[in-house]
């Protein structure tokens, strides 16, 4: 399967240690910024259905501001209970001055 991107955010726009939400393609995606590096997950906690966007990103790991589960954004991985089940990861690239989200395929579960 090939995979489609859609333009996320601006390199500058999003700055270390901030997040933002989008919506593609009907689902709730959460970029984040760790230390330069972008990256993609679900917005959505996998405890109680949550928008992780309303939480705070410490690090790499965004944490629920409704349980306080937390979330490693970089793998999807669940690293604080009540979280247990993982976030669903987008592939991330940089096109010029643009962040991309790969958005066709459903995403990549951790293994």
């Amino acid at each position: 399967m090939s995979t489609d991107y859609i333009t996320a955010a601006t390199v500058g726009e999003i700055a270390p240690g901030k997040m933002k939400r989008v919506v593609a393609n009907g689902e709730a995606i959460l970029l984040a910024n760790v230390e330069g590096e972008h990256y993609a997950v679900s917005d959505i906690c996998t405890h109680e259905d949550a928008s992780l966007y309303l939480g705070c990103l410490k690090g790499k790991r965004v944490q629920c501001s409704l349980h306080s589960g937390m979330f490693d954004v970089t793998t999807g991985e669940a690293v604080e209970e009540p979280a247990e089940i993982a976030l669903k990861t987008y592939p991330v690239r940089i096109n010029g001055d643009k962040v991309e989200v790969g958005v066709s395929d459903k995403g990549e579960q951790p293994a």
